[in-house]
């Protein structure tokens, strides 16, 4: 797909929170009342409930090549200008047994985090991984010689693991967001609604609309070649399991084979992405016939 390096950045803007969406309900199949087990078990007590738009959107993490960062005067650090919340003690015993394993090769700031710690308490009681110089302690600034970018991320790759394995749940789940709800039936039965969909702003809480820059409705960053589903799998196995991430690629690769470029329910970043591609493309191809006319040549492997 053609970058959108050279397409005026006024064009690029994220788009409304609230659009037209396709969603898909299904029931776990691993448990009762899923494929798995069959239906004669009665009724199911745990459904996913997933976002077609978003799971095929060609949304991809530009971190490095375009990603302007949350705020404007810290463009550098992407996302990883907050310290990252721990979601329960198993996320910071397993980030704690990455973290012993870094070096002052891959982590810049190890000095720091041996010394004062890479563990802070905010103002509500909630632990998250300290701040330094502005932004979390993990982030290797630019210019840093292991590179730039997540210590804990880069440990992953080194290791041959998913990054799943050594970040905080927060930073490894990012951009998905699965919640939780109890649905009531008529019949005065109920089951868990286990909802699969983008972490747009507003799942940062309030604070989420001060945001100054944000990727996931931003046409900028719906560049990838791959579609979420596919790009994350890791990432959505461990949020709803094996089985369910099965179920959830038969519906998503028959919602991408159906439905038509630009129809509802596409996510409309990934179609101003495609719009903007088409243009710069188009416009390249015109520069160049221009330019052939002018010289009174033919453009290399044109038929005309």
């Amino acid at each position: 797909m053609p970058t959108l390096s050279c397409v005026p950045r006024t064009q690029i803007r994220e788009l409304p929170l609230d659009v037209a969406r396709t969603w898909v309900e299904f029931p776990d199949p691993d448990g009762p009342g899923g494929r798995a087990r069959g239906a004669a078990e009665g009724a199911p007590e745990q459904v996913f409930r997933c976002d077609l738009t978003w799971l095929t959107s060609s949304w991809t993490c530009i971190f490095g090549r375009g990603c302007k960062g949350i705020y404007a005067d810290r463009p550098d650090d992407g996302c990883c200008t907050l310290g990252a919340h721990f979601a329960d003690r198993d996320d910071e015993r397993r980030v704690r047994r990455a973290v012993r394993r870094l070096t002052a090769e891959n982590w810049q700031y190890r000095g720091e985090g041996r010394r004062d710690g890479w563990v802070e308490t905010n103002g509500e009681g909630d632990r998250t991984t300290r701040v330094v110089d502005g932004a979390c302690v993990f982030l290797n600034r630019p210019g840093f010689a292991g590179g730039a970018g997540c210590a804990l991320h880069q440990l992953a790759l080194a290791e041959g693991v998913q990054p799943l394995e050594t970040k905080p749940d927060v930073c490894w789940q990012l951009p998905l967001r699965r919640t939780y709800r109890t649905v009531d039936r008529p019949d005065g039965t109920s089951y868990l609604e286990v909802s699969v969909g983008e972490y747009d702003r507003r799942g940062w809480g309030e604070g989420g609309h001060d945001l100054d820059w944000y990727c996931t409705g931003n046409p900028a960053a719906h560049v990838g070649t791959t579609p979420v589903f596919r790009s994350l799998r890791a990432e959505l196995i461990e949020l709803i399991g094996p089985g369910a991430y099965a179920e959830l690629v038969r519906h998503c690769e028959h919602f991408l084979a159906t439905r038509t470029a630009g129809a509802p329910g596409t996510h409309p970043a990934t179609v101003a992405a495609d719009v903007a591609a088409n243009v710069a493309a188009n416009g390249r191809g015109a520069s160049r016939g221009a330019a052939a006319a002018r010289g009174g040549g033919r453009l290399k492997g044109s038929s005309a």
